[in-house]
């Protein structure tokens, strides 16, 4: 059966007040801006997630906020805190409990994009890969009987963007 998984880095977030605990800090404009850019991308591609893993945090919630008008329909959202800032192994492991068909995975550097890295059989080539700056989004196709049964290196590319690709920077 064919999977989808779409990961996303959540969108610029506001640093107006440096000592807000960082759960809390919200997007800026500019992030409010890319998320509702990045949701029109993912509907004009047919990426519509069934499935979507957020972490708890206040501008996660917020990207994801902006993603989702833009989809033809919104798929099971559950707002997990053990993503918050999650290793690449909390993140294969949250991965390996859904069933959807396509699930979108919205966290944080490092994390996501160590991820990302991993879980593609060949990752995407240049800077804005390897960075993986805010609203960045990959994503991936597999072939697998289930979920549960997902691993590293298995992903084939189908798309990467950043907000500057959609001019949303």
């Amino acid at each position: 059966m064919t999977y989808r998984l779409i990961l996303t880095r959540h969108a610029k977030s506001s640093w107006d007040d440096p000592a807000q605990d960082d759960r809390l800090r919200p997007l800026n404009t500019r992030g409010i801006f890319a998320a509702k850019a990045l949701g029109e991308w993912l509907a004009s591609r047919g990426y519509v997630p069934t499935d979507i893993l957020c972490s708890t945090a206040k501008r996660t919630k917020e990207t994801w906020a902006g993603v989702a008008p833009a989809l033809p329909e919104v798929g099971k959202v559950q707002y997990l805190d053990g993503l918050y800032n999650a290793d690449p192994d909390v993140l294969l492991d949250a991965l390996r409990k859904v069933e959807g068909k396509t699930v979108m995975i919205i966290g944080h550097n490092p994390g996501i994009a160590t991820f990302a890295g991993i879980m593609a059989a060949k990752p995407p080539l240049g800077p804005a890969f390897s960075h993986y700056p805010t609203g960045a989004t990959l994503v991936l196709e597999y072939e697998l009987p289930k979920w549960s049964e997902v691993g590293t290196g298995m992903g084939q590319l189908l798309d990467f963007v950043t907000p500057d690709d959609l001019g949303a920077a």
